[in-house]
């Protein structure tokens, strides 16, 4: 069988620059379509109130208190932003190693969820499931003599799912890696009566360098002890993901994450056309802070790198993309 693309004319007959020629014409003929439906809004949220911190590594994003958060969804929903993600940087003392705050039913997430649920009842939110924020390892999961614990470890996540849709969470988003963990959370949501809650699997996620800028911003890369090589994915491997993916919509997810995005393309399209789920890229941190680096230097023209990487996302078979460009994309789309 030929790779080759099918014949449709020789030059000069067929002139391929004829639906190039003008911006309708390129408009009209274009293969993609990026709309603010396409973009999730990741938040950072801290404790205080009317406080924002900037996060040094990521310009342009900041830490916000609680307040500012459900200001920051007021926004969102009226740029027509569908869903935003919530993540916290909790203090430190809180941090432990059994990861107890993390199924606190008044933690700062949930406290969160419940805030901008009350001002704007019909914005999604998405809540990370994972231990992080909250081990004092600095790891998703537990620790027990240096070893992250996968049964151990679904049983505390199951436990924070649960507070997290009580406080009015509609997409709970595992994104610990650890295996039976989609399973156990939606027999724990359907236990108590969370049956229109969706999950968000992080099926795919890779042991990244491009993730330190985020864990500035939560502050779990100081508390990081080794690496987590063992749980996310290695990045030299591809039909590993398939494997990953069909084992979480075998066990009830209703979305499936590929993390990070543009490293990841062809993950993305693979999944997407063997799977035909609901697929969702996440444009992480170090992807982020790339673009904004090069453009602070004149290497690049930001805007246009932006655009041109999130309508990657979507040619490579992405139905949304979480990039913290959302209120910039979103404002440039609406015109």
């Amino acid at each position: 069988m030929s790779n080759k693309p099918p014949l449709t004319g020789d030059f000069p007959l067929t002139r391929m620059r004829r639906n190039r020629n003008d911006d309708w014409g390129r408009r009209l003929v274009s293969e993609t379509r990026l709309s603010v439906n396409d973009i999730i809004w990741p938040l950072f949220v801290i404790e205080g109130n009317d406080v924002s911190e900037k996060v040094s590594s990521m310009p342009g994003v900041e830490k916000l208190s609680i307040d500012r958060v459900v200001k920051a969804a007021g926004q969102a929903v009226d740029l027509g932003i569908p869903a935003i993600a919530i993540f916290p940087n909790t203090d430190a003392k809180l941090k432990t190693p059994d990861a107890v705050e993390a199924f606190n039913p008044d933690n700062l997430v949930c406290r969160t969820v419940s805030a901008i649920k009350s001002a704007h009842p019909d914005i999604g939110i998405i809540c990370d499931v994972a231990l992080d924020p909250y081990n004092s390892d600095g790891h998703d999961g537990l620790v027990r003599e240096g070893k992250v614990l996968n049964d151990e470890t679904v049983d505390v996540l199951c436990k924070q799912a649960v507070v997290q849709a009580k406080a009015g969470c509609d997409i709970i988003a595992p994104s610990d890696m650890m295996d039976g963990r989609t399973k156990a959370i939606r027999q724990a949501l359907d236990g108590e009566g969370f049956q229109d809650v969706r999950i968000l699997s992080y099926a795919a996620k890779y042991a990244s360098a491009f993730y330190g800028p985020f864990r500035d911003a939560v502050g779990s890369g100081g508390a990081l002890k080794g690496d987590k090589k063992t749980y996310q994915m290695d990045p030299a491997n591809s039909d590993e993901a398939l494997r990953e993916v069909a084992m979480d919509i075998s066990e009830g997810a209703d979305m499936i994450m590929v993390k990070p995005g543009m490293p990841y393309l062809d993950i993305i399209s693979r999944i997407k056309s063997t799977f035909a789920m609901p697929t969702i890229a996440y444009q992480v941190s170090g992807e982020y802070a790339m673009m904004h680096a090069a453009a602070a230097n004149g290497w690049l023209d930001l805007d246009l790198a932006m655009m041109e990487s999130l309508g990657a996302f979507k040619r490579a078979g992405a139905d949304a993309v979480f990039t913290y460009f959302a209120p910039v994309v979103a404002k440039k789309l609406l015109g």
